[in-house]
Parts: structure tokens; C-alpha cells; sequence
């Protein structure tokens, strides 16, 4: 439970939007942030995270950019509709801010599909836009 609140707490990445947000949303939603290179960057400090990613979860290789762009727009909705009806909130405590038009790159859109394999993995929930196949 708090695992996933550290997961999306340190998921530091920063989104340059413009559109305004409700002071109720931004204390409880995560924003994709540049690191000062100038390149998106997700954090996660579980260290089964990092085992998750290394011995459990198929390689970059596996998938194109466009793919994962868009089965990210289509988790991170999924998530967030979770999240704003309180549909396990023991799980999900924070909304994600991902727009699908921004360029984040093949890492970030790899590593932020891989935060939804793996809480799939640890906790076991099932979301639409995930198959059991997702890990190795």
C-alpha cells in the first residue's frame, strides 16, 4: 500500500502544460518532470522495482515507442479513473499527468509502462490494458 504512495511520490517528472488545475488535484497528482539534461525522467524507489525490471519484465526491445504511448494514455485513464472513484485506494493514491501529445521519450515510456506491470505483479491488480503476458 504505501509502496505505491512511494512509487508515484518519487516518480519526480515534469510536464509542460498550460491548462489549469483545481487545488483539490495537483496536492494528489503526479506531473512528469525534465531532469537538467532536458530528458523525462520516472523515478521509483522500491527496490523491487529495479528486481522487477531486470529479471521480470520483458526487455525494451520488446516494444515500439508508438506502442507503448499508447498503451500508457490508455493505463494512465484507466488509473486515474480508479483514483478519482476511489476504486482501490488501498493501491492507487495519486493521479498521473501524462499527455499523450508530449514526446517523452522511449526510457520514460517504457519505465511508466512497467510501473503498471509491476504493481499488476506485486499487488495483483488488473487492469484492461495489461494481459497476464506482460512479464516474462
Amino acid at each position: 500500500m504505501k509502496y505505491i504512495l512511494m512509487l508515484f511520490g518519487f516518480l519526480v517528472i515534469n510536464a509542460c502544460t498550460a491548462r489549469p488545475q483545481t487545488a483539490s488535484n495537483t496536492e494528489n497528482t503526479i506531473k512528469p518532470e525534465k531532469n537538467e539534461d532536458g530528458e523525462w525522467e520516472i523515478h521509483v524507489l522500491d527496490s523491487q522495482y529495479d528486481y522487477f525490471l531486470n529479471a521480470i519484465a520483458k526487455p525494451m526491445s520488446m516494444y515500439s515507442e508508438g506502442y507503448l504511448k499508447n498503451k500508457n494514455a490508455f493505463l494512465v485513464s484507466e488509473w486515474n479513473s480508479y483514483y478519482f472513484s476511489g476504486r482501490y485506494r488501498n493501491i492507487i493514491e495519486s493521479a498521473i499527468e501524462y499527455n499523450p501529445q508530449e514526446n517523452y521519450g522511449m526510457t520514460f515510456n517504457y519505465r511508466l509502462y512497467q510501473v503498471f506491470a509491476y504493481v499488476q505483479w506485486k499487488y495483483g491488480l488488473k487492469m484492461n490494458g495489461l494481459s497476464g503476458a506482460e512479464v516474462r
